[in-house]
């Protein structure tokens, strides 16, 4: 099969498409055909070097496809079955896949749609589930126009918590369309928060860094009820959760988008996509951050119909 490896850390340039041998999946796991995966931030940093130090390494941790394999004890999808889900060994933008943990594609989701949700669900979900979001918290969410945000908003959303969401003015109109308030973000954004919720919020979640924790401390009541995804060194020096899988990791929220989408209360936007032997670009593109939206290499596009 081809699939995408490199041989030494570095720039896009270093990415290569090489062909390896199929893989096959063990128990609990199931072999796809990749229509598409996704392209994530720790893509390039597994790229330059910052996380594993082996070579040559293999890319990709989300896919969508159809199975064409199935490990022992798999009974709940069938060969020819379309799932999305994750690659745990780190070698989903390929031709084959092995997935380790999958939900059924709603009807409704196509590949490249489908293969855009499972980092960005699992990273919100896990994330709220660890602040302790329920029914009925007021849940500030900084950086909720991003992927992650959103999808962190419409979660909240569905489960009963009102949302109060940050983004540029521009992105208003689509954070109202998935059930948040927006507030601009920058200077006196505390204070428009606080225009809508007087008392300040039950809680805050920080999914895009950029040094407001100090403020969304004030606005929450104290640092414990902080939680950032994006702010490592800020969440240390002000006594604020870091969310990490490191003590498990959101992965039932699958099949609970799934459900979502196919009840229409959940959507995540596609913001460009490339064919597997162009990965390269869509790494240059993705660290410009100049696209908004989740990047998808399509690997095997889906017939029409």
């Amino acid at each position: 099969m081809k699939a995408v490896r490199f041989s030494r850390f570095g720039g896009p340039e270093v990415l290569e498409i090489v062909e390896l041998p199929d893989p096959h999946p063990g128990p609990g796991e199931v072999r796809v055909a990749v229509g598409a995966a996704g392209v994530n931030a720790s893509d390039w940093k597994k790229r330059q070097g910052l996380m594993d130090q082996e070579l040559p390494q293999t890319m990709g941790y989300e896919a969508a496809g159809v199975v064409d394999e199935l490990g022992e004890g798999v009974d709940d999808v069938a060969v020819g079955d379309r799932v999305f889900g994750f690659c745990t060994d780190g070698a989903a933008q390929a031709e084959l896949a092995v997935l380790s943990f999958y939900a059924r594609i709603p009807r409704s989701l196509d590949v490249v749609t489908a293969a855009a949700l499972p980092s960005a669900v699992e990273t919100a979900a896990r994330a709220l589930d660890q602040l302790g979001v329920r029914a009925g918290s007021t849940l500030l969410v900084h950086g909720a126009s991003g992927t992650i945000g959103q999808a962190a908003v419409q979660l909240a959303v569905a489960g009963g918590a009102r949302v109060i969401g940050t983004g540029s003015p521009a992105t208003h109109d689509r954070l109202r369309s998935l059930g948040a308030e927006p507030v601009a973000y920058g200077t006196g954004m505390a204070d428009r928060v606080r225009a809508l919720a007087p008392g300040g919020v039950d809680l805050a979640l920080d999914v895009a860094g950029s040094g407001v924790l100090p403020e969304l401390v004030g606005l929450a009541g104290g640092p414990q009820r902080v939680m950032t995804i994006a702010d490592v060194a800020g969440a240390q020096e002000h006594g604020v959760r870091f969310s990490t899988g490191e003590s498990g990791r959101a992965l039932w929220a699958l099949a609970q988008v799934a459900g979502l989408v196919e009840s229409g209360r959940f959507s995540l936007p596609v913001g460009r996509t490339f064919p597997l032997a162009e990965v390269a670009e869509a790494h240059r593109v993705g660290e410009s951050g100049l696209v908004r939206g989740k990047l998808v290499l399509v690997v095997s596009p889906e017939p029409p119909g």
